[in-house]
């Protein structure tokens, strides 16, 4: 029952950052945001998402990862209830912000107790990896479910999850012990306003133009912010990444593969959205059912990647899985201007299926050699890279779109970073024998 619990949290998680997607247009239309506007639907829950995991990761550690899997939760339906009420895009911006840092608290007490509770650790991270695959895939489509009533819904729909998943919380999950180091608040704030700055500096870009003083400032605020989190890492009394896990290859070998993962596949939903949306004009319902082939894939995917990692090794079933992807974003990038029987779903089986793989196994890697004590760290740090990179992304994409780019470019611009990913994966592959996975 635990494990069952922590992986519906996990679901809800993935499932709310891609349910919006297909009501997009429909938040945008009733609250009177344009395109750029409309992308900090996502990029206001994943900024403080990435931003504050390593601060949920250390109150996990120091305050009891069960206590925080409870408050988190309660706090991420409060959220969700001010997102379904809104009233403004200001509104519903804050509402998303608040939702991205409730799961800031609670991703990371997911994974510490994954890694505390169950013996055969690797084994529950297959089955949660799973989880939040499908939970992604899903929330494309449920989006568009719910979209046809009302996008509203969208946020109304985690209530009773939320609810379920405290009463559980409270009876079945027990707190690990409290201890730890300080929480990092000084580097979270850092490490969080360059992201939102670099964002809305894209965001501008688009809008405003490069040279427009507003953005040039933004972007220049960035960097800066930029730089004094990385001297706030090096010099601080307090670093949001603890030095000893910096020494970890693995770890560092999956921070890289999160981050390619969101700018491949994981960005995927973002631009089939809009590409039968506002190009194609399927109606919300329409558009969420078309996804339908590619959350089974990703479901499939997820299956069968535990076994494969057992045989073949998890680097070989990642850069297996990037190859996949590369295949299937280089199909939509060709073809996906065609029919969708002929164009669009070749592509999205193919690349439904290599997203399945990655995600299980990108996690499978990053937390291989991380003792148990540290998982909820080592897991927000994957989990940064993964949603910063989510966001950085969709502000490209938007900027490629917006500034009248196909979407053939943008699906090529995912596919490069696939090839990307299939690359580090190989070469983690040959570096390290397969034997060390066995």
């Amino acid at each position: 029952m635990p494990l069952l619990l922590l992986s519906l949290a996990q679901f809800l998680l993935a499932l709310d950052y891609s349910i919006v997607y297909v009501a997009l247009p429909g938040m945008a239309r009733d609250l009177h945001l344009n395109l750029p506007a409309a992308q900090w639907v996502v990029s206001a829950y994943a900024v403080p998402f990435a931003g504050f995991l390593l601060v949920g990761g250390r109150l996990a550690d120091r305050v009891g990862a069960g206590r925080l899997f409870v408050a988190a939760t309660v706090a991420f339906g409060v959220a969700s209830v001010g997102g379904g009420l809104a009233s403004s895009g200001g509104v519903l911006l804050a509402a998303r912000f608040a939702q991205g840092l409730a799961a800031a608290l609670l991703q990371p007490a997911i994974l510490g107790l994954l890694g505390t509770m169950f013996p055969a650790r690797s084994r529950a991270l297959s089955v949660w990896g799973a989880v939040g695959a499908s939970g992604l895939a899903a929330g494309v489509v449920l989006g568009g479910v719910l979209t046809d009533v009302s996008w509203r819904w969208t946020f109304f729909v985690n209530v009773p999850v939320t609810l379920l998943c405290a009463a559980g919380g409270l009876s079945w999950l027990r707190s690990t012990a409290a201890g730890g180091d300080r929480v990092p608040l000084p580097g979270a704030l850092l490490g969080t306003g360059a992201a939102l700055g670099a964002v809305l500096g894209l965001t501008l870009a688009g809008t405003t133009g490069w040279t427009a003083p507003v953005t040039v400032a933004t972007l220049v605020a960035a960097v800066l912010l930029a730089a004094g989190f990385v001297a706030h890492e090096r010099r601080g009394r307090t670093p949001l990444v603890e030095p000893s896990l910096r020494q970890i290859r693995s770890l560092r070998v999956g921070v890289a593969a999160t981050a390619l993962y969101m700018a491949s596949v994981g960005s995927e939903f973002y631009v089939v959205t809009l590409l039968l949306q506002t190009e194609r004009g399927y109606p919300p319902l329409r558009a969420g059912l078309a996804f339908l082939p590619l959350a089974a894939l990703v479901t499939l995917g997820s299956a069968v990647t535990g076994r494969a990692v057992r045989r073949f090794g998890t680097p070989a079933v990642l850069s297996a899985g990037f190859t996949l992807a590369a295949l299937g974003l280089g199909w939509l990038a060709v073809a996906g201007g065609a029919s969708y029987a002929g164009g669009l779903l070749p592509g999205l089986l193919v690349s439904g299926f290599a997203h399945g793989m990655i995600y299980t196994a990108m996690f499978l890697l990053g937390g291989r050699d991380v003792p148990a004590a540290h998982q909820s760290s080592a897991g927000a740090v994957l989990t940064t890279s993964q949603y910063l990179s989510g966001a950085v992304t969709v502000a490209l994409l938007t900027l490629v779109l917006g500034g009248g780019g196909s979407f053939g470019a943008a699906f090529a611009l995912t596919g490069v970073a696939a090839l990307a990913g299939a690359v580090l994966a190989a070469r983690e592959a040959v570096a390290v024998p397969v034997s060390r996975f066995s």
